[in-house]
């Protein structure tokens, strides 16, 4: 069981037969051609030599099989992942220089190793660190950063720069240095994968294809756009024109070697192999969960860890760079049909089988067509709306997208993740600060409490109830001591005063000692503090201490047994025309709210 625990390649592959192979190796054929033109490209964005987005689409698939609890997720280079790589190396090494290339292979065995031992110490929850704000404000940033450092390569010209500060100026200075052959080559690689993303499929469709016929022959867009390039390229010898192109590719499998051991380099690296593990995780787990629940699978986070730190590891060491799975092709590998990873390993041998045949002839494929195909995908992730959604329904997580996404565009990748990140935890150090505390009252008729500001109910003029909206920790400890303070000096005909903790799942030290000094407080007042639908949890947590033998209250199961132990009177009373009884000096409109009303309760 443990070893099948780590190994769900043993679950699958004991059940596997000639038909889910089929089915496996359709999806594989459909994704090879999509994943071909990716890994160029995608290399190439992260400033490698092209090769190496092919050496990073082999034996890490192999490895993700063994090893990853998808059945359908598509490993390999993704445009984040290699902005990031080429965001950590440029500062360090010429671009395509060996010592970048190993440096890339180093990033790539870290990233492997931070995410293996996030497996095996179960350290999934932190990614829960980035917040989908975050997430969001930094993939569109990344995107928009990425598209518009490929305009370089559609426009045949040289622009350096990790940030819009740096690129712009440097795009705008050599702008009239422009290839006019490059910039067609490149509008109409472009144009023709926008229109295939968004047309081919019900083109296709008219002329006679079945829609899964036609979805899967659209896929094959970008790989017909190399073709056609190329071959334009070679009839026309437009490389004496001035268009850049790829150049000679290795012919071969990679061999197998480690990393270069540097260790001052390996802690220069570390803090990005970090982000990149933790944004890739974020990535590909949402990406597996979501292909999963199509068809009511199960996904294991402590896998998928393992699963991309193996998957990492074995780029490092066949010359590759960091691998993440990927949106599009995972959910082109799903719609396919593919039934288990065993898809990715006949990718892997799909891709193995062109970098043995296919490379030398891509001699002649112009770079304005990888960039092409690098922005049409890239710019599918820029979601700005998400930045208005987020900031109508609340400013502080809108804040943190806002921050983030300038701190990308402007500052640089891994520091502006870290300032969202930071903000983010910040916001909510301060809004679990200042916890929702009302004052409730009993509905009439019934057992509910309710906030007296919000609903008519019933209120004791000798037991103040008061529900926190919150569990109780160091930042809002001092804040609950004054409220309480501040709410106690408005009923002065109070004798006892009832903390409902229905809201509460924590009360840590600093929070239990404040809990000691109101109590302290109130009784010098002649207050008596209860308590009152204390979690269970949080009850074995006070049973560990003496505060419940020194506060002198009692914990009762439910807030009305409370009301109906301390003041029976009230509870028997009608609630209509009670003294109690909300909206009495309250404005009209507050006394109109419907009773049965549930927001903001």
């Amino acid at each position: 069981m443990s070893l099948q625990r780590w190994l769900p390649c043993l679950a699958w592959g004991r059940d596997y037969n000639r038909e889910t192979a089929a089915q496996d190796g359709l999806a594989a054929m459909i994704v090879t051609l999509m994943l071909i033109p990716q890994s160029l490209a995608y290399a190439m964005l992260a400033g490698l030599p092209p090769v190496t987005g092919l050496y990073a689409s082999m034996l890490p698939l192999l490895a993700y099989a063994l090893f990853g609890s998808s059945r359908t997720l598509a490993v390999g280079p993704v445009a984040v992942a290699s902005l990031m790589t080429a965001s950590a190396l440029s500062p360090l090494f010429p671009a395509g220089s060996p010592e970048y290339i190993g440096a890339a292979m180093l990033l790539a065995a870290l990233s492997g190793l931070v995410l293996a031992g996030m497996a095996l110490l179960r350290l999934g929850f932190i990614a829960n660190f980035l917040s989908h704000p975050v997430i969001s404000g930094f993939i569109s940033a990344s995107a928009l950063l990425i598209a518009i450092s490929q305009l370089k390569h559609i426009l045949g010209i040289s622009a350096q720069g990790d940030t819009l500060p740096e690129l712009i100026p440097e795009l705008l200075r050599h702008l009239p240095d422009f290839s006019a052959p490059t910039l067609l080559i490149g509008a109409l690689a472009m144009a023709w994968l926008w229109w295939a993303r968004r047309h081919a499929k019900g083109a296709l469709m008219q002329l006679g294809a079945s829609p899964t016929l036609a979805a899967n022959l659209s896929k094959a867009a970008p790989a017909l756009a190399i073709i056609v390039a190329i071959l334009a390229v070679a009839g026309f010898d437009l490389g004496a024109a001035g268009v850049k192109v790829v150049g000679a590719i290795p012919q071969g499998l990679p061999g197998l070697a480690l990393p270069t051991l540097d260790l001052d380099l390996a802690g220069q690296l570390l803090p990005a192999a970090v982000l990149i593990s933790l944004v890739g995780f974020v990535e590909s787990v949402s990406v597996g969960q979501t292909l999963a629940a199509k068809r009511r699978q199960p996904i294991d986070p402590d896998n998928e860890l393992l699963g991309l730190g193996a998957a990492n590891v074995a780029a490092a060491v066949s010359g590759g760079f960091p691998v993440t799975g990927g949106f599009a092709r995972s959910v082109v590998n799903h719609d396919a049909g593919a039934q288990t990873p065993m898809a990715g390993v006949f990718t892997a041998a799909g891709i193995a089988l062109g970098v043995l045949l296919l490379t030398p002839l891509l001699h002649d494929l112009p770079q304005a067509v990888l960039a092409a195909t690098i922005i049409v995908a890239v710019l599918s992730l820029v979601d700005l709306g998400a930045v208005l959604r987020t900031w109508r329904y609340s400013r502080q997580d809108g804040l943190a997208q806002v921050v983030t996404l300038a701190g990308v565009l402007l500052i640089g990748v891994e520091t502006g993740i870290l300032l969202g990140v930071g903000l983010s935890l910040l916001l909510f150090l301060w809004r679990t600060s200042r916890p929702h505390m009302a004052v409730v009252g009993l509905v009439p008729g019934s057992e509910h409490f309710r906030n007296v500001e919000r609903h008519r109910v019933i209120e004791s003029p000798r037991v103040l109830s008061i529900r926190v909206d919150e569990s109780l920790y160091f930042p809002n400890a001092r804040f609950l001591e004054e409220r309480v303070n501040e709410l106690v000096a408005q009923h002065p005909e109070v004798r006892h005063l009832v903390l409902m903790c229905s809201s509460v799942n924590l009360i840590d030290a600093s929070a239990l000692d404040s809990l000691e000094a109101i109590a302290h407080r109130l009784g010098a007042s002649g207050i008596q503090l209860h308590l009152s639908e204390v979690k269970g949890p949080v009850m074995d947590q006070l049973n560990r201490s003496d505060f419940l033998q020194r506060f002198g209250g009692q914990v009762f199961l439910s807030q009305f047994q409370a009301l109906h132990c301390l003041d029976p009177d009230c509870v028997s009373a009608p609630g209509a025309g009670s003294k109690g009884e909300a909206g009495q000096n309250r404005p009209q409109a507050m006394q109109d709210r419907r009773q049965n009303q549930d927001t903001a309760v």
